[in-house]
């Protein structure tokens, strides 16, 4: 039987309820209050339903979703890029937020056994502060009902998925990777603030200048550079606590993407080779990369109580054919971009383990190898990225409290290679209240600081030294069903 980690269900707020199977009807149905399976459908399942845990269907039956979450923050941010280099800008360091997410899925058992089914991730998008295109001089603010309408909802995930017990899970589509799978939060301590996201762009970071606070997730576990390009994965059963994953996929994006305009609103399939077609290995860019390779190993056990996780992850990708002319980076000379260096073919590792006893989880994550950022290629001559994440969870009735710390060090910007490069460090601590079936109470509190010699973190570029702290606290209110 199959002992897989529900994918994101801890990271979405979504701990687990009772799923139904829904019938033609019309009205509405009366049903006990259920948090979902969050962003990945139900298909890592043991193939019964737990108390608390998600409804599986029976053979010849199928278990139709439509879970959602809404989250309202409320935070207060201050750092050092809070006023921006150009003279009149400032924001407000009190913010208030909300979105939502939508989670239609559909897993079924054909009478063989077989599982099967799909899921997809809804998301809201948001625009920026002016009506037409800030900054423009002349151009007024938007009003709040031109921010709303101007707002649009996105595909995030979309993939299916066919496997049984006995031969394990092949999944098609835009999703986890087997990083994100192996993972599900629980490695990089992303499980204790019902998924308000803590330093995977969480609210603390999306409610404050990007600068400031964007320390990149590197570790890539429920990152959309790790589960945002079309893939193929499939994940084995478990041998002896032991289950096994590999994933390919051709591109950076969904073959769809093929567009020969760069506007999603008039997009047409290219007519010839060119920029945007999402599948170029050939271009003037070098900084695309494709054919992109993972696999991977985890374990699952208990001794004494003790329960014992670990997994490890070897993910590779090669680069595009650059047909321009490469440049050399240079930190003062504004004539060469990034798209124009030498870069280095993905090749990283992440290794990871957990220990939990009587509510209390320790955990760390290390990733480290020729990758810079957040899944970007390392500039030829760029130092490699180290970098590990370590938290702890107790959690003891509806209470859960958190606290972790990332160290990341990367080669940073590309015109800065063979010069300095970046180190960024970023703490965390909190916790949850459940304080009703589907609502959970979050408060969260994080200190981040950036730095890299010759860098300017407000201007964004290459200059002066500037290093950016911050600190910023956020309380959120979280319904999911």
């Amino acid at each position: 039987m199959r002992k897989l980690l529900l994918a994101t269900a801890a990271i979405m707020g979504a701990t687990g309820g009772l799923a139904f199977a829904q019938a033609p009807s019309q009205g509405m149905t009366a049903q006990p209050w259920a948090s979902g399976p969050g962003a990945n459908n139900n298909n890592n399942s043991l193939g019964k339903a737990e108390p608390g845990a998600n409804a599986v269907p029976t053979p010849g039956t199928v278990v139709i979703r439509l879970n959602g979450r809404v989250e309202a923050d409320v935070g207060a941010v201050f750092t050092t890029a809070d006023r921006s280099v150009a003279a009149g800008f400032k924001v407000n360091p009190i913010g208030v937020g909300s979105y939502m997410r939508l989670y239609p899925g559909v897993d079924g058992m054909a009478a063989n056994g077989m599982r099967y089914g799909a899921a997809i991730e809804l998301r809201q998008n948001f625009m920026g502060g002016n009506s037409l295109s800030s900054g423009v001089p002349g151009v007024t603010a938007a009003s709040p009902s031109g921010n709303s309408s101007a707002q649009t909802v996105f595909v995030r995930r979309a993939f299916t998925y066919v496997g049984t017990d006995q031969l394990g899970i092949l999944r098609i589509g835009t999703g986890d990777g087997v990083i994100g799978l192996f993972d599900g939060g629980v490695f990089t301590t992303q499980t204790w603030d019902a998924g308000i996201g803590n330093f995977n762009g969480g609210a603390n970071q999306s409610l404050s200048p990007g600068n400031g606070v964007g320390v990149p997730f590197v570790w890539l576990s429920q990152a959309g550079a790790e589960y945002d390009n079309a893939k193929i994965v499939y994940l084995t059963p478990q041998f002896f606590g032991f289950d096994f994953g590999f994933q390919y996929a051709p591109s950076m994006g969904n073959r769809f993407s093929d567009s020969s305009t760069g506007s999603p609103y008039q997009a047409a399939v290219c007519s010839t080779a060119g920029a945007n077609c999402i599948s170029t290995t050939t271009g003037t860019d070098a900084t695309r990369w494709f054919n992109q390779i993972a696999v991977g190993a985890r374990y699952q056990g208990s001794f004494s109580g003790v329960d014992v996780k670990a997994m490890a992850v070897y993910e590779t990708a090669g680069k595009e054919s650059f047909s321009g002319t490469y440049n050399t980076p240079s930190p003062g000379d504004a004539s060469t971009v990034p798209a124009t260096y030498r870069y280095d073919n993905l090749s990283f590792a992440t290794a990871a383990a957990a220990l939990s006893y009587k509510g209390i989880t320790v955990a760390a994550d290390y990733i480290g190898g020729s990758v810079n950022g957040q899944l970007a290629m390392r500039p030829t001559g760029g130092a490699p990225t180290n970098a590990v994440v370590t938290g702890i969870t107790y959690a003891n009735g509806p209470f859960i409290l958190g606290a972790e710390v990332g160290i990341v060090d990367t080669q940073g910007d590309a015109r800065m290679t063979k010069v300095t490069q970046r180190h960024e460090t970023e703490i965390a601590f909190g916790g949850t209240y459940k304080a009703a079936p589907g609502l959970a109470f979050v408060g969260e509190f994080m200190h981040a600081e950036r730095h890299q010699g010759g860098f300017d973190f407000v201007a964004g570029a290459p200059g002066t030294t500037r290093d950016v702290k911050s600190n910023s606290l956020v309380f959120a209110t979280i319904v999911t069903w």
